[in-house]
């Protein structure tokens, strides 16, 4: 009887979501809004190869024009509020206080989705708002897909069932996820049998795996789209403004005699300048930051933002297959968890709980550990989830609608709400990455009636194809490498980073002196960024060693320890283009890599702590000799090319990466040298770890074993440290913890 009692409830669960599904069926056949007329492609291409003004002209801009839109915030929302507005013939301003998509934008899942989570909600709590976000949220991944071939692309998501009932379960919510879709459906969900699960994701679990069912949602790089949006404004004749701060609001009396916002007092935080720039509308677009403009307009205003903590990690390619993501729908605090492949590397995350304000987010070790656990939970056992393997972690601040009525930030939908204050301060806070382009044609609507503004054109974004889109096709990669000599691994990226302008990296590009491949001097050897990206990034617009490494590449979401490896080259090339001095390029080194340490979570796990080092003066002695024979050249420090040649000499077999993991597991100072004193430390700690190792597996003195682990794991000693046995001549080969160097 408990049995049938048991069945009966699932029945009844079936039925409620089948019968949510039929009720959204409905609903998605109710009559929508019309869809706006897309520019013409004659008008497109007008600015699509318009030349990109300089940031100066920007600034120069900024202080002698009166705009008819000045927007405050330059992440994805901004961006995509100042491109509604310049396509509608507007005079457009935005100013950005640190870089184009900084913040949040950058630093997301890089899915352009509906939100199954929610529509899961919708049907449950039978609520509409829930269901129409969903509904808008798919509509709008299908424009950015088209007006962004290049970096957005429909990608599956397999959900694995471990659970028999739950295969109809689930089958009803991604079959329902398709119908509300539309005429905007991707592709189609399917179901896979077991034997096919595993042949298309080979690392995942099978013990007790029933099936499998596919969706589709979209994938794409978000700082890239995001600086294109900003891009694509600047050509049709926006000024967009990164570095560059509001610190006050002023307002005057309009006709009526009632005091609204006309503009504000900026901050170029390049040079330290300040000028007013003046507006007949300000739109507050900042995301996490949205209070603090608001208050800054009245200070008596209540916040109506709460800000949530989501942290991702990134892993090496071969945790998942190069083209299917995993969804976990039900993680051990109930929230879920992606599992993508991006950038061919292992995206997984994220986190959210409620955290602080804060210009530098930064991830947790617990969070690190929490991600890392729930993955193991869905892979093979042959795939052994190491914190080693852990390549960058990184922290976004989602910029959540507060509910004053919930509590927990995950019940908290990331629907977005205008608000117009009563100066017209226009205030568009909240929302989600994938429906930035509804949330700014609604801004904008609002804007132009409550500040009385004259368009030339309505809302043009729908089809509105970005920077790059235009002369793009699957195969412009092809005439890169056939063109211009460039690697095939290359030519893909530059093809779908920055679509029809490749070719003007192509032509910018260095020759290698080489047969093979004639053009393209890599940043980094394991990464496909070239050189000639560097140039071309500061042509449009950035400032910084971290907009390099973090925005127009990707090379600090990708690897922490790479990233740093290619700063010094990269702040050379640009000193070359900006004429630094070098005490600015030794402050731009400096604040890249204390951005690698805090912000990517190089410090995390680096065991850096300093130890108290207990030899006699012969040990001393010893391995001061034995730091001497690797410093072949006197340098007084140890480098990836003394231990490269030391292996040499005793014909072990190791590789670039294991070269770079052993130096980096006893480089404290993060400077990719090792000095004596380092060294030192180094061979203290790992002689703890071989005490452990060295100890009887049955030896009862377990308070003697405790202590030196204790000691080992505070210490940050690493045991088997594959430098100490190259320094003790070990002829065994050298065991790796990390996969291409972890933080």
């Amino acid at each position: 009887m408990h049995r049938v009692g048991q069945t009966v409830r699932r029945l009844a669960k079936y039925g409620i979501v089948l019968g949510g599904g039929t009720c959204i069926l409905a609903w998605a056949t109710m009559p929508g809004s019309s869809v706006p007329n897309v520019s013409a492609m004659e008008d497109q291409l007008k600015y699509a190869w318009s030349p990109l003004p300089t940031r100066q002209n920007m600034i120069d801009s900024l202080k002698k024009d009166e705009f008819d839109v000045l927007v405050i915030g330059g992440g994805a929302t901004g961006c995509g509020v100042a491109l509604d507005a310049v396509s509608r013939g507007l005079k457009t301003g935005l100013v950005e206080k640190f870089d184009f998509s900084s913040g949040t934008s950058s630093r997301s899942t890089k899915l352009i989705h509906g939100g199954v989570r929610y529509l899961q909600k919708a049907v449950f709590n039978l609520d509409i708002e829930q269901y129409r976000m969903v509904k808008e949220a798919l509509a709008e991944r299908a424009n950015l897909i088209q007006i962004a071939p290049h970096l957005a692309y429909p990608f599956p998501i397999m959900l694995p069932i471990y659970k028999l009932w739950q295969v109809p379960y689930f089958w009803a919510g991604i079959k329902t996820y398709d119908v509300i879709a539309g005429k905007q459906l991707l592709k189609p969900s399917y179901y896979l049998s077991k034997r096919k699960a595993l042949e298309l994701f080979p690392m995942l679990k099978k013990e007790k795996l029933v099936g499998a069912l596919v969706y589709y949602d979209g994938q794409h790089d978000d700082a890239r789209m995001n600086i294109s949006m900003a891009i694509s404004a600047a050509r049709m004749g926006g000024t967009m403004t990164n570095y560059t701060e509001v610190v006050k609001l002023y307002k005057d009396k309009d006709a009526t005699g009632k005091e609204v916002v006309c503009g504000a007092r900026v901050k170029d935080r390049q040079t330290g300048q300040e000028f007013d720039v003046k507006a007949k509308c300000i739109i507050n677009a900042t995301g996490p930051y949205t209070d603090n403009i608001r208050l800054m307009d009245n200070d008596q205003e209540r916040k109506i933002c709460q800000p949530s903590q989501g942290v991702h990690i990134v892993l090496p390619d071969y945790y998942s297959p190069d083209k299917m993501g995993l969804l976990d729908p039900s993680t051990s605090d109930g929230r879920i968890i992606f599992f993508l492949p991006w950038q061919k590397h292992t995206l997984a995350g994220t986190t959210d709980s409620p955290c602080d304000l804060t210009d530098s987010p930064a991830p947790t070790e617990k969070e690190i550990q929490f991600i890392l656990n729930e993955v193991k939970n869905y892979l093979h056992p042959d795939v052994e989830v190491r914190r080693g393997d852990v390549r960058s972690a990184w922290c976004g601040i989602r910029p959540l609608v507060s509910d004053p009525n919930k509590k927990d930030t995950q019940s908290v939908a990331r629907n977005h709400i205008i608000e117009v204050a009563e100066d017209h301060l226009i205030t568009i806070a909240g929302g989600k990455w994938t429906t930035y382009r509804h949330m700014a044609e609604e801004t904008l609507d609002k804007a132009v009636q409550v500040c009385g503004l004259k368009p030339s054109k309505p809302c043009q974004t729908k089809g509105l194809l970005l920077d790059g889109a235009h002369g793009w096709t699957p195969t412009l990669f092809i005439r890169l490498v056939q063109d211009f000599g460039l690697e095939n691994e290359v030519a893909q990226h530059l093809a779908s980073t920055y679509g029809d302008k490749a070719f003007k990296i192509a032509k910018m590009s260095s020759l290698t002196g080489q047969r093979w491949p004639v053009l393209g001097k890599r940043l980094h050897q394991e990464f496909p960024y070239l050189e000639a990206e560097v140039r071309y990034a500061i042509r449009e617009y950035a400032c910084t060693a971290i907009d390099i490494i973090a925005r127009r590449t990707r090379l600090a979401f990708c690897n922490a320890n790479a990233a740093e490896e290619a700063l010094p080259r990269i702040v050379q090339i640009m000193a070359e283009e900006l004429k630094w001095n070098k005490s600015r390029q030794q402050e731009e080194l400096s604040r890249a890599r204390t951005f690698l340490r805090r912000e990517m979570g190089l410090d995390l796990g680096s065991g850096a702590s300093n130890v108290p080092i207990n030899f006699t003066k012969d040990e001393i002695n010893m391995y001061v000799k034995r730091f001497k024979n690797l410093d072949g050249d006197n340098k007084g420090y140890i480098t990836v090319n003394d231990l490269r040649r030391y292996f040499k000499q005793t014909g072990e077999k190791v590789t670039e990466d294991q070269l770079h993991d052993i130096l980096s597991e006893v480089d404290l100072n993060r400077n990719a040298q090792v000095d004596i004193g380092e060294f030192l430390q180094l061979v203290y700690c790992a002689q703890i770890a071989a005490q452990i190792n060295n100890l009887d597996e049955y030896d009862q003195d377990l308070h003697r074993k405790h202590q030196l682990l204790m000691s080992a794991l505070k210490s940050g000693a690493v045991a088997n440290s594959r430098f100490a046995m190259a320094a003790e001549l070990s002829s065994e080969k050298i065991p790796v913890d990390r996969s291409g160097g972890g933080v």
